[in-house]
């Protein structure tokens, strides 16, 4: 009898980048979901995406989590939760106007960018604001301070700014790629030289480690997988690093997606994840790669982050 040849199956190298996944603002955010849950029950409405990963979302919403966009869409007396990115104070005076048991879920560090956004304007400083039109943080950021906020997203909008105090501040989404970040601080300072911000401190620990840890990599590797999902700033801001440095680059957050038509001429690949996505997907997403290939999978670690948030006093 003829003995049947064993597929060979294609050598594939993986480094999983760390730190990745969940940063200390995710972690803090989901346990106030379910904390919420055990303490007060159903119904819990969430005020948008609790954080930006589809995943977590659809699995809340299976347990009888209703998301909502607008304070409105809440019955009065209800229990509800602000998300991650932050709220304008408007949200939060309508919150209290509906007598809402409300929680604030709001990343501490994105909390910071308001504190010192609040600060600057106290001191008679005009302010603006780097980061994405309409991306929740922006506009909850924006909502916290006293206008006029100006808003800039690219170098092209500085051109626009028409500011003739001589105290000008920024401050940044915390989300933001630092590489994005930097040239406009630097044009910003070109224009307005007397200029005051936190520069990258504004950006968070998080968004910092996972940028820098798939910079230390991505010279070694012929492609790059980013697992988050497609409304997630820090995970597409990951993405671009390896599109900046020209390895192909996949912005996934399932396994369908998976591109294994591009992994079948890679012999090296990076994996890392957004602050927003859970451990268990890669892991599920390093699992089904082993299906189709002989792999290897090797860990970089590039530091350690030991940040814990607390929760809100009405859970402690």
């Amino acid at each position: 009898m003829q003995l049947q040849k064993r597929k060979v199956m294609k050598k594939l190298d993986i480094i999983l980048i760390n730190p990745r996944g969940f940063c200390a603002g995710v972690d803090r955010a989901i346990e106030i979901v379910e904390k919420s849950l055990e303490k007060f029950g159903k119904p819990l409405y969430v005020r948008h995406e609790i954080v930006h990963n589809k995943v977590i979302v659809e699995n809340f919403k299976k347990r009888g989590v209703i998301f909502v966009e607008e304070v409105s869409q809440i019955p009065v007396g209800s229990t509800a939760i602000f998300s991650a990115h932050g709220v304008a104070k408007v949200v939060e005076n309508e919150a209290k106007e509906k007598s809402l048991n409300y929680l604030d879920a709001t990343c501490p560090l994105v909390t910071k960018v308001h504190k010192a956004g609040i600060d600057y304007k106290s001191k008679g400083y005009e302010i603006i604001l780097i980061g994405h039109v309409n991306h929740p943080e922006v506009v909850g950021t924006m909502g916290r301070i006293e206008p006029p906020v100006h808003l800039v997203s690219s170098i092209a909008d500085i051109a626009n700014l028409n500011i003739s105090s001589d105290k000008i501040a920024f401050i940044t989404q915390t989300t933001l790629s630092m590489l994005d970040t930097k040239d406009i601080i630097e044009a910003l300072q070109h224009k307005f030289p007397n200029i005051e911000g936190l520069d990258n401190k504004n950006i968070c620990y998080a968004t910092q480690n996972r940028q820098m840890a798939v910079l230390d990599v991505i010279n070694d590797v012929d492609s790059l997988i980013v697992i988050g999902s497609q409304n997630s700033s820090n995970s597409k801001r990951l993405k671009e690093i390896g599109d900046n440095y020209n390895k192909p680059s996949f912005l996934i957050d399932n396994l369908i997606n998976i591109p294994f038509e591009a992994l079948n001429s890679c012999k090296s690949l990076a994996v890392t994840a957004g602050a927003s996505a859970p451990e268990y997907l890669v892991q599920d997403i390093i699992s089904e790669i082993k299906k189709h290939y002989d792999t290897s999978v090797k860990e970089h670690h590039y530091t350690e982050e030991n940040v814990v948030f607390h929760l809100p006093k009405q859970l402690r």
